[in-house]
């Protein structure tokens, strides 16, 4: 059987897929720095976008889109910041955050899935 690493791993593949078969250009994936992780960091219609993979079995456990909480959200626009700082020449994009969910076999690419978190100071990590 595949450990939960292995099984992230197999359905990131099946998302980066997925959004490349649908004109999506991916520049980077698993991009960490200690600010956090992106799974999928791209560019699609004119925008930098920063991509959470999220899969579930089945909707037993709730649906996978709902596992990208509050918390995540504001870590991967800090991750996105930190991006962003390194690497100047998309600048000029507009940024994206989306969600990729797999559920079972089927994926769903939610476009636009949260708006930028900028930090609240106290709520930090």
């Amino acid at each position: 059987a595949l450990n939960r690493t292995d099984t992230g791993r197999c359905y990131e593949e099946k998302a980066a897929s997925y959004l490349t078969e649908h004109g999506f250009t991916i520049l980077e994936r698993n991009f960490r720095c200690r600010r956090g992780e992106v799974d999928i960091i791209g560019i699609h219609e004119n925008c930098l976008v920063f991509v959470e993979v999220k899969y579930r079995k089945n909707e037993r456990a709730g649906m996978p889109e709902e596992a990208v909480g509050v918390r995540k959200q504001y870590k991967i626009c800090k991750t996105s910041d930190y991006f962003r700082v390194g690497h100047r020449k998309y600048e000029a994009l507009q940024v994206r955050y989306d969600v990729v969910a797999v559920l079972g076999e089927e994926i769903r690419w939610h476009r636009d899935a949260f708006p930028y978190l900028a930090g609240k100071g106290s709520t930090c990590w």
